[in-house]
Order: C-alpha cells, then structure tokens, then sequence
C-alpha cells in the first residue's frame, strides 16, 4: 500500500501506474472525492492524447438556480448551506452546458432526478441496470481504477469505506478473485464518520491511501424540504402498514419524511395518531405502537433512520453472521442532512455497534451464502419505495418516461419489490402522488396504457396515493382495477373506468363507491388542515435548513413552476394590490423600489406568499 500527500501527487501517482488511458469508477453519491477527480478530468480535457470513462451514479450537484427569483431565493442559502468554495464536479459542469470533450466518456446508472431530462448525451449514455447487476457489469468494462472518499484511521491499521461500501467491496474483490489488475485509491476525508461492519477494512485492501493538503470540501448535505399536503397524507396511511417487530426499507424525499412522521406520531403520540384516522380520515388500520421494534435493511441510510433510532423504535436486533453480532440497521450508502452527519459521528458505542454499513449484494437481495439466515431476520418485511405513477393494471413507472426520457434509475428498487414476493410475510408499497401538474395543467398519475415500466404488473402488491391504500396481490385484474380506482383524483376516476369497461377489465355495470368519490383536492385541503390544526404534523417535521423567511419563500414558491403564464399572471395581478411581507422580500433583495421587473417579481412574491397566508394553493397538485 501507497501512502500518498497531496492531491496533485495521488493524480501523478495513478496516472503513472495505469497509463493515460483510465477507465474510472466512482461510488455513487456521497463517495467521490470531487477535487481529485476534477484534477484528473481536467487532466484528460487539456490532452486529446489522453482518455477517460467514468462510470458512476448520481453525480451530486449543487441545485443551479434557472430565473432571476430563484437565483434570488437560492443562490445565498447555497453559499451559505455548501459554502462559497464548493468544488462542483468538472464533468457535470460540462455535461450541462454541452461541452464534453470527445476524450472523455461519462456513464451512470442512476441519476440525480430530473438533472439531465432533455440532456441527449446522458440519456444515450445512461445504463439501465438493477443496483445488484452493476457489479457484474463493472467487471466486465475493464476497469483499472476505483476512487473513493475513506474514513480516517482511528488503529492506525483500518479504514472505513464508510458512506459507499455497497459497490466497493463486491467489484474489487471480483476483479482480485479473476486476477485482474485494479488500483483501489482511498482518499481520506477528516469528516467522514467511522463506520463499522463489512465496511470497515485493512489498509491493505487499498492500493494508495491519499491524505488531501489544504481544504478539504465539506461532506455534500441535502437540504431538509417541506411535507406537502398530499405527502402527508401518503405517509399517514403508509405508516399503518408497517407491523411491530418487523423489518423496514425506506429512500429518500418528502414522502419518506411523511412515513417516518408518522410512525413516530403512532409511537410517541399514539392516541393523536388514532383521532387522525378515527375522527379525521375515518379508516381502520394498525395503530398500535412499536413495543418489539422494528429491525432496518435498507440500500440508502438517511435521516429517517436517525429518527426512529431516537424515537426508540429502530431497535429490533438480529445476529449478523458468523460473529453473531446484534444489528439493528444494515445499509449499503448513505446520504443526509448535516444533523445526520453528526449524529453517524457522534454514535455512541453501542449504537455504533449496531450499525453495519455493508455491501449492496447483501442488503438488497438474499442469495448469499447466508440465505436462510437473511430470511429469519427479514421478517414482517415492509419495503417502501417511491413511484411516479402506476397503470390500473398495477404496473409502476418510477424511472422513465412514455417517450424513454429517464428521470433517475431503477437503481434498488426493483430488488426489494421481487425481494417481497420471496418473503413469506413480506409486501412491497408503492407510495405515489395521484396527480402531477405541468404548466397549469393537471394529469392523472394513474393510467390506463403505460409507458415503459419499471415494475411489471406481474409484482404488484401495495398502492399508497393521498386518497388511501390498494391491496392489490393476488387480486384479479378487474379486483386491482377496483382498488386502483378508489384511490385516483375523483376528476379522472369516471375516464379510467370506462377505458376498463371498453377493454372488458371491468363489469359493465360497475359504479365507483360512494365513499371513493370525493377524492378531490378541496376534500384533501380540508382533511390536511384539520390534521395541521392540531399540531401533529408541521410542514417541515424534522426542522429546516431555511430561516423563518426562507421557509415561508420555499412554500410560497415551491408551485409556481407548474403554473400557466396565465396563472401566474393571476397569482401577480393579486400581488400588485397586497402590502407587507416585507422580511421576505428583503430576503429577496426585493423591498426597495426597482425595474419594472422588479416591481412584477415584487408583486408574483406577495401574492404567492398571500396565498400561504390563506392556506391556498401552497402546493399545487
């Protein structure tokens, strides 16, 4: 093992042991040290000579403010959320404004969603793979390099793998186990938490551990983001779904935050979170609280898990492996807010002992050598996954559009669906917005013909939208149909019905329930602000990363962007005749007179924020 100081040697160093042609992979997330992979793209970029693939996922980039207001919103919380010197990834940069030279090849397998929509390169370039498929197919690209951030050395003789043990330990020990030439490059960052498990590892395992000189960039943290109504609502009724003594999967986003919420509101305030669903939304379900606990196995760790942790109900243990070590949490990545960065650092000794970061063909499926032990200790499995919408046959799109535009990747969610019909006890939940809104215009995200689907219909199990729950395993087409429909925006239920009658899904003579037809908008404003009322369940639930005046900013704004020009002439026009607000538009910089533009802008804000003050159209779904 090479010990290296300094960024610009660890470039020299591998450049001298592989050549100039570098085939490259970089752990998804939270793992790629930015600075020294940007001194070896700009290496490459400089000498046409010279080439590079880089094969990676979810190449995490700073949000990059597209109008005047939210480079007036945005562009100070960055500076202050990632600091003013945040190295941005070099390759991304290009990527976004189509410049990437011919020497350089960039292929992910999972993006950050939304970033490369209409970006035709990436989407030539992006590689549709199942999360526990890319090792093989890393094997088979030739690599000759692998870099990662590692933890520092508490022993002097082990490092951490840390935050991306999940594709590192599978692919270097499949290229050693072929004989195969690989240098693995481990690049210590002061901040990184020390994690055991599988993911604590010898020095040996690496090829160059490198010490950076000088700054090193600050750990990438996700900013905390506000619960909608409807993603309120979705987790309320995912988190009777989950059973005492069980085990949970959970991502990432605001509809994870919704459940984790909720489960919490059923554990530490038990009797508030059966008046929600006994006077409120008046559905049975399980209500009782978490006396056994619940056990974590899931691919992504983040800050949801720190709260159940806290909350006492992330402490079911199993026995791992042949050292028979009590976990409560495996997980393959990890990515989070700064709280939740502290919190990894400051574990105390036992729950860092239950804590394993460990490799990804372990967490997402069961086929290792300890197969029949992974099937005990996963049971009353709850494997909750996000969605953008589903077919009334039970389909799920969750990656990709009708017109093969990918949005993100299938990454693990695949795994974990399969993974719930393999288990005796366990289910797959679907959680999705019924509804979507573009340029004012409101869609149904339940669909009669889909486009290209992630999920086969094949697997169904469990629908979550803001309207309830579909128990759709097992059931005929004509059953999931019926249950598909009674969670669907009542503005579309009579359309799709009818496209199932003339199909010959669905009986003639079948009408939707009563009780499943005011699934609108105005009945959910209602239920969610009667919910809000009484204090269980905040906009942000687990605190901001925003001041008071971001905050009231973000909701004010966060719809705009589905509105018409039309709407959003309205939403201006009511503006120009309200006063007031006048610490958020300073936040702004928009409180003394300007442009004509300004005074426009001025007025968009006022009326926005006008509209949070009424308790209207805050997210517009």
């Amino acid at each position: 093992m090479t010990e290296l100081q300094g960024l610009d040697a660890a470039c020299d160093w591998i450049f001298d042991q592989v050549g100039p042609k570098l085939r490259l992979a970089a752990p998804l997330g939270l793992g790629k040290p930015n600075r020294l992979i940007n001194l070896i793209y700009e290496r490459v970029r400089a000498q046409s000579e010279m080439s590079l693939s880089l094969f990676t996922a979810l190449s995490l980039d700073p949000p990059q403010p597209s109008s005047d207001l939210e480079k007036r919103f945005l562009q100070p919380f960055l500076e202050r959320h990632f600091g003013k010197n945040y190295p941005r990834l070099e390759y991304v940069k290009d990527l976004r404004a189509g410049r990437l030279p011919s020497n350089v090849e960039v292929r992910e397998f999972y993006f950050q969603a939304g970033e490369y929509g209409k970006h035709s390169l990436m989407q030539r370039n992006h590689v549709c793979l199942n999360y526990t498929h890319v090792c093989q197919a890393l094997l088979e690209e030739k690599l000759n390099v692998v870099i990662q951030w590692i933890s520092p050395s508490k022993d002097g003789v082990h490092h951490s793998l840390s935050c991306n043990p999940d594709l590192t330990l599978d692919v270097v020990e499949a290229y050693r186990a072929e004989g195969r030439p690989l240098l693995m490059v481990g690049v210590v960052h002061p901040e990184l938490p020390v994690l055991g498990g599988d993911a604590l590892v010898s020095k040996e395992f690496f090829d160059a551990v490198v010490m950076p000189e000088g700054e090193v960039e600050s750990l990438f943290a996700l900013p905390k983001t506000p619960v909608s109504d409807e993603d309120m609502m979705i987790g309320l009724y995912a988190g009777t779904l989950v059973e005492d003594g069980g085990t949970l999967q959970i991502g990432i986003g605001s509809l994870s935050d919704a459940l984790v919420h909720a489960l919490i509101l059923r554990q530490s305030r038990n009797e508030e979170f059966r008046e929600i669903f006994g006077e409120i939304l008046k559905v049975s379900g399980d209500f009782s609280k978490f006396s056994k606990g619940l056990y974590g196995t899931s691919e992504m760790v983040m800050d949801g898990f720190m709260h159940l942790r806290r909350h006492g109900i992330l402490k079911r243990e199993i026995y791992d492996g042949d050292e028979k070590k009590k976990r409560y949490l495996h997980g393959a990545f990890f990515l989070g807010s700064k709280e939740f960065y502290r919190w990894l650092s400051a574990l105390s000794e036992k729950d860092a002992d239950g804590f394993s970061m460990t490799r990804v063909s372990k967490v997402n499926d069961l086929y290792d050598q300890n197969e029949w032990a992974l099937r005990r200790q996963r049971k009353k499995a709850r494997f909750f996954n996000t969605c953008m919408g589903m077919t009334l046959l039970g389909g799920a799109t969750s990656d990709t559009l009708p017109d093969g535009e990918v949005i993100s990747g299938i990454g693990g969610q695949y795994n974990f669906v399969a993974m719930a019909h393999e288990l005796a006890d366990a289910r797959s939940i679907l959680m999705f917005r019924s509804v979507r809104e573009k340029a004012g215009k409101v869609f149904s995200n339940l669909v009669w013909e889909g486009g290209h689907l992630s999920i086969p219909r094949h697997l169904r199990d469990v629908a979550v939208t803001e309207y309830g729950i579909a128990v759709l395993k097992n059931r005929t087409d004509e059953g999931v149909i019926r249950a598909l429909l009674n969670i669907t925006d009542s503005r579309f239920q009579r359309k799709l019905m009818e496209k199932a009658k003339r199909a010959g899904k669905l009986s003639e003579d079948y009408e939707i329930p009563e009780a499943f037809r005011n699934n609108t908008p105005q009945a959910l404003a209602a239920k969610a602000r009667a919910i809000r009322s009484l204090g269980l369940f905040p906009f942000y639930p687990f605190g901001s990363d925003f001041t008071v005046e971001e905050e009231r900013l973000s909701l004010a704004l966060s719809g705009l962007k589905k509105k018409s020009r039309l709407q959003l002439m309205k939403v201006m026009f009511k503006g120009l005749f309200k006063s007031g607000f006048f610490p958020e538009l300073k936040r702004l910089q928009l409180d003394r007179a300007g442009d004509v533009k300004s005074v426009l802008t001025r007025a968009l804000v006022r009326g926005a924020l006008n509209a949070v003050d009424e308790g209207t159209d805050v997210f517009s779904e």
